[in-house]
């Protein structure tokens, strides 16, 4: 396979992954990151530092519009719940920094 077309397929792998987060909703980043490991900040982030290593000014809200769709303190208005205890204790089990 070529680079280009590996690039193309990336490219549309990227796009189906954002759909997708972008159709489920019900789906929090809590439970995203419980797991996976990754929610849709990270992927914003990603994004974000991809677009900046090639010399593209983003910042996150920006990069995170892309992802979300949408300003994402209106995505937290309309979509986001309180996490379950459960998923609280095991995000701060789990995710340590």
């Amino acid at each position: 396979m070529d680079d280009r077309t590996r690039t193309e397929l990336e490219a549309a792998a990227f796009r189906a992954l954002r759909d997708h987060l972008r159709a489920r909703t019900d789906v929090q980043n809590i439970d995203l990151m419980n797991l996976s490991g990754f929610c849709r900040n990270c992927l914003s982030r990603w994004y974000q530092e991809a677009a900046n290593a090639r010399g593209i000014e983003m910042d996150k809200a920006e990069a995170r519009e892309t992802v979300y769709g949408m300003p994402y303190e209106d995505w937290r208005e309309k979509y986001q719940t309180e996490a379950a205890p459960e998923a609280q204790e095991n995000f701060a089990r789990t995710h340590r920094d």
